[in-house]
């Protein structure tokens, strides 16, 4: 199950080593790892992929006051959109033979 958190930040440079910080927050919950990306129009909005075993599991994580005060830290100015999601397929095409 994963856990898609949108937000724009103040400034990535200064985010990123706060959210690096958080992994003991995040594994607490169960979060297994993630992955982050930014906007190309707009480096800081930021998209954090997060892989939990349950939805319950990232539920806890997203009412964890200590996520909350690291977002604040961190500069974090909008309120996160969060969207749930299962991977049904993933396919890489770079093993395949072009046709």
């Amino acid at each position: 199950m994963y856990l898609l958190m949108q937000h724009t930040v103040r400034d990535y440079d200064d985010w990123k080593p706060v959210f690096d910080g958080g992994e003991q927050v995040r594994t607490r919950h169960g979060c297994t790892g993630h992955e982050i990306y930014r906007g190309d129009d707009e480096a800081n909005d930021v998209t954090v992929m997060l892989d939990f075993p349950s939805r319950e599991a990232g539920e806890a994580f997203l009412a964890d006051p200590d996520l909350h005060q690291r977002m604040d830290e961190a500069g974090v100015l909008s309120k996160p959109r969060t969207t749930w999601v299962t991977q049904t397929q993933c396919v890489n095409y770079r093993d395949r033979k072009a046709a």
